[in-house]
């Protein structure tokens, strides 16, 4: 699937006696804004502009490469638990890790992401699309609020839903998710779990 600014190429090389004629199937508008600019005006993302900014990823919003930012909202940020918000802001090392777990390598259009796709992160890691009906989904969840925002350097999807990496992870919250969760609580039991947070 080939887009022109998101636009889907409908048909392509009609040729003419002055030139060549592909047909998109929307009109193109003016992109001016950098992906760090659209994060700056937009009111929907204020959690992640404070985020962005305490991990020192202004620059490289702003440069001239080809992202794709997977943008999460103030509402994913408030869906998650307080405690490990307050957590991953307070650690440099996971806040940044959090935040490379949603920009790609590379300029990604919901028309060309095709559903069976991983795609590689920033931090190295992957995120697996598929689809729910019409819905993209990410690892499995249709959580794309907006879609094809376009920039500069990229484009923006925006996502309700916060997307953690492992690495952004205490012992306690990997265990809880995974086969060892009767073991988490016997260390809960034996008063150990702090070891584990």
């Amino acid at each position: 699937i080939v887009t022109v600014n998101c636009a889907r190429l409908l048909k392509a090389d009609h040729h003419a006696t002055n030139g060549v004629v592909h047909v998109i199937d929307k009109v193109i508008a003016t992109t001016t804004n950098s992906i760090q600019q659209i994060i700056e005006t937009e009111e929907s993302l204020e959690t992640l502009r404070a985020a962005v900014a305490a991990s020192d990823l202004n620059s490289l919003l702003e440069s001239k490469g080809q992202y794709t930012l997977l943008a999460p909202t103030n509402e994913a940020f408030e869906k998650i638990p307080r405690e490990t918000l307050n957590r991953i802001l307070g650690d440099p090392e996971a806040l940044r890790d959090l935040l490379n777990h949603h920009i790609l390598k590379s300029a990604m259009c919901a028309e060309a992401i095709i559903a069976g796709l991983t795609m590689e992160t920033l931090e190295g890691t992957t995120l697996d699309v598929g689809c729910s009906g019409e819905e993209l989904t990410l690892n499995g969840r249709p959580i794309i609020a907006n879609k094809d925002v376009l920039a500069t350097n990229g484009v923006v999807h925006f996502v309700n839903e916060l997307l953690i990496p492992d690495s952004a992870k205490t012992l306690f919250e990997l265990a809880q998710e995974s086969e060892v969760s009767k073991s988490t609580d016997l260390f809960r039991q034996a008063g150990l779990s702090s070891h584990l947070t």
